[in-house]
């Protein structure tokens, strides 16, 4: 657990960094994915799979 956590810290700057420096590229891209699949296993995705779908249903809503 502890190696996943540091690895997520890891990658979500290295994340941030891209894309604050260079716009995404495809090496930017992939990096991003594995920030994804290694945030996806920590103990945070079920909140942050909550707060997506709360978000989904809100901009689901509204009716233009």
């Amino acid at each position: 657990m502890i190696i996943s956590i540091s690895c997520v810290v890891l990658l979500g700057v290295v994340v941030f960094i891209f894309f604050r420096k260079d716009g995404l590229k495809l090496s930017h891209a992939l990096v991003a994915m594995l920030f994804g699949f290694y945030l996806a296993s920590t103990a945070i995705a079920p909140s942050i799979k909550a707060g997506g779908e709360s978000l989904a249903g809100l901009l689901g809503g509204f009716k233009f």
